[in-house]
This record gives structure tokens, C-alpha cells and sequence, in this order.
């Protein structure tokens, strides 16, 4: 097996996709968002690019069936249902419904990622999952993180070594430099993460939004022991 890691969805060649195990990465907070939306008994995830998208969707959707939800720069989407904070999408709002989303950087990378037939969701809410899911295909895997605004984003990095750290106590692999800097720099700071994750761009704008109680959540290591699968550009639970 051999494991790519890519700083932003933007840096990804789709050629280099096909027939490997895609893992997409947006910690903060889209990848969390659909985790745990599903977890908490949303029928499917369904992630757009565009905001004219979704609500193209929805005209053509059972009225009271769905739920509208995302962001544009961290902040709600005027007339959507949800924000795309991880904390709004509880049971007694989600369960049942199809949710669809779209985010400045997540869905766009999902969206990227939809030239393999094997994407999986991964956020450190997950990280363990992922791992044993990709230990289980062994098969050449790539992991994109969303990134922020088109750059490197602390957030995402920290998470793929996360994943990488988890799978080498599994088994031996080979990657690429990027794939080993994310795993030394989660691993220079395992026992707190928010050592480094505090000093991230992201981390800081949607702080001072007020979503402080998002990247709390966000930034909880295996909240969650699943593994969301994105196929036919729907998101559901393996």
C-alpha cells in the first residue's frame, strides 16, 4: 500500500483517483458536520458545490423531507435551514431527513474526490474508523484535506496524521513527504493537539465568530466509531 497526502483538494489530478481509497478531510467543520448528522439519524448527506445548487435540489425534493444546511466564509447561508456548526445537527433536528450541504471548502473537495468509487469522510471525530478502513481494503489511498480558501490548513493536516499514526500501529506502509510530515507533526503533539491546532488560521476566524463550542467538538478525537462513505454523490454510513 502506498498513501498520498494532498494539502488541498485543488493540488488532486483525478487521474491519480481512480481505483484507490479516498479519504477527504475538512476538520473544521464540514467532514465533522456530515459525521455527525448521520450518526444522529439523517437519512443521507447529500454535499454541493454551490449554493444555487442545493436550492435547485430541494425544488425537486418532498417538502418537510430535507434540510438545507451549510456555510459561505463560516457564516450561515441566509435562508437555509442550518448552519454548518457540527452542534445544530442533533437527532430531534436531522433524523430521517436528507441534509443538503455545501461549504466553502469541504463539498468542493468531496466533489473533487468523486472520481473514485471508494471516498470516505474522515475528521478527527473518526479518525480510528477511518484508519481500520483503510487498513481493511489495503489498497493505494489518498487523503485530501479541504484546506482553507485554497491553502494549507493546520486543522486538516493534524488530522490526516492522526489517521496515518493509527494505521502505522496496524501495519507497514509506504507514503509520500507529505504523508510523513502530517504523522511527525500530529505525533509532536498527540497529547494536545490544541498546542498547535490554536495557532491556525481557520481555527481563529471561526473563534472569533463565536464557534468556540464548535471547534471543541470538532477537535474531539474518536467521538465516533464510523466511517460515512460518499457514492453517486450521497453520503450515508458504511
Amino acid at each position: 500500500m502506498f498513501l498520498e497526502t494532498y494539502e488541498t483538494h485543488n493540488a488532486v489530478i483525478d487521474k491519480k483517483l481512480k481505483d484507490k481509497v479516498v479519504v477527504v478531510i475538512d476538520t473544521l467543520r464540514a467532514t465533522s458536520v456530515i459525521t455527525t448528522a448521520l450518526v444522529n439519524g439523517a437519512r443521507e448527506v447529500i454535499p454541493v458545490s454551490e449554493i444555487e445548487d442545493a436550492i435547485e435540489m430541494s425544488n425537486r425534493l418532498e417538502k418537510g423531507s430535507f434540510l438545507l444546511g451549510g456555510e459561505r466564509n463560516a457564516v450561515k447561508i441566509d435562508g437555509f435551514d442550518l448552519s454548518n456548526s457540527p452542534l445544530e445537527y442533533m437527532s430531534d433536528v436531522v433524523k430521517g431527513k436528507t441534509i443538503i450541504i455545501t461549504t466553502t471548502n469541504g463539498t468542493r473537495a468531496l466533489k473533487k474526490a468523486s472520481s473514485s468509487d471508494d471516498v470516505v469522510v474522515g475528521c478527527l471525530l473518526n479518525v480510528s474508523a477511518v484508519a481500520d478502513y483503510i487498513y481493511s481494503q489495503n489498497k493505494d489511498t489518498l487523503i485530501i484535506c479541504a484546506g482553507t480558501e485554497g491553502k494549507f490548513s493546520i486543522d486538516d493536516v493534524i488530522t490526516a496524521g492522526a489517521i496515518i499514526n493509527r494505521l502505522r500501529s496496524k501495519t507497514s506502509f509506504e507514503s509520500d513527504d507529505l504523508s510523513k510530515a502530517c504523522y511527525f507533526l500530529y505525533k509532536s503533539f498527540e497529547n494536545n493537539i490544541m498546542d498547535i491546532m490554536k495557532y491556525g488560521y481557520h481555527l481563529n476566524r471561526i473563534e472569533k465568530l463565536g464557534f468556540h463550542d464548535d471547534i471543541k467538538f470538532c477537535t474531539t478525537i474518536d467521538m465516533f466509531s464510523v466511517v460515512p462513505k460518499y457514492r453517486d454523490g450521497v453520503v450515508k454510513l458504511i
